[in-house]
């Protein structure tokens, strides 16, 4: 069974070619940039990737969507894959075995294997199961209704939605490495507090999941319900700091677990602030 991979980028060119080694078993590899000023297209084309550069009119559908209707993908499978990710030995292998017996499912869950400050963070932050390996034609990018909040033309936050069949779960992680420096981590970490601010008041305003989703085998669904119950709770950030510093374990990630917990919470408390100015203002 044919894989092609698709990577949007912008400005990645500290990553974009380690992320290009780990998808060389790929039959195809777009790279779908949205012009950027450094050197990221040309250390694509000079390890095979195919660039083809995007142009955001501000609505729908972003990058990551435009890619799967517009490219001319030929593959029985198509996965997702960001520049500052890599694709395992392991879960490659696991990848071509899967889709070599033709697939169980039409889609595979995958997580993170997260590394901050060179540290992988496996007790403070194994990041919730993302759909990033599908059927081609069989699933798509989830419309938020989000546009210009945090100045993206790429889904960041948005869900690829299987279309029909069932999803399976890929056992061996993605690895999430990026060589940018902190300084633009957390510059990153202020945007996404924007779009967050904005989604978290579209969520308060509708009702919670009914209760069985938390028990769904259906990563997408539990994730859906612990959030909406989450972001009603009193004292976020101080919860999630004690969440991810001692009930996860994050203290066992050593320095760098600590570093990490408190800027998750400041992020935490960065939307609550945010929600809590847009709130006025409205």
């Amino acid at each position: 069974m044919s894989i092609t991979v698709i990577i949007p980028v912008r400005n990645e060119q500290v990553n974009i070619v380690e992320c290009l080694q780990s998808v060389r078993w790929a039959d195809h590899v777009f790279v779908v940039d949205s012009h950027s000023s450094d050197q990221t297209a040309k250390l694509a084309e000079a390890h095979g990737a195919t660039v083809v550069q995007f142009d955001y009119d501000g609505g729908w559908p972003k990058k990551k969507n435009w890619a799967l209707r517009n490219l001319p993908i030929q593959s029985d499978w198509t996965m997702i894959v960001d520049a500052d990710e890599q694709v395992s030995e392991a879960l490659r292998d696991e990848i071509l075995e899967v889709t070599s017996r033709g697939g169980l499912h039409n889609g595979y869950y995958v997580r993170w294997k997260f590394v901050f400050l060179g540290r992988w963070m496996k007790h403070s932050w194994s990041h919730g199961w993302m759909l990033r390996l599908f059927r081609t034609g069989e699933a798509e990018y989830e419309d938020l209704g989000m546009r210009g909040e945090g100045g993206w033309d790429n889904e960041v936050h948005e869900n690829l939605i299987l279309r029909n069949g069932s999803a399976g779960l890929l056992k061996n992680p993605l690895l999430h490495e990026s060589k940018q420096d902190l300084s633009y981590w957390i510059r990153k970490q202020n945007e996404f507090s924007d779009w967050n601010a904005e989604a978290r008041q579209r969520l308060l305003r509708e009702t919670i999941p009914p209760l069985r989703d938390a028990f769904s085998r259906d990563p997408l669904l539990r994730r859906r319900w612990k959030k909406a119950v989450f972001v009603r709770m009193p004292f976020k950030p101080l919860l999630l700091f004690l969440y991810l510093y001692l009930a996860k374990g994050g203290f066992l990630d050593g320095r760098a677990g600590l570093y990490f917990c408190r800027l998750r919470a400041m992020h935490e408390l960065n939307v609550c602030a945010k929600v809590y100015e847009r709130t006025r203002r409205q």
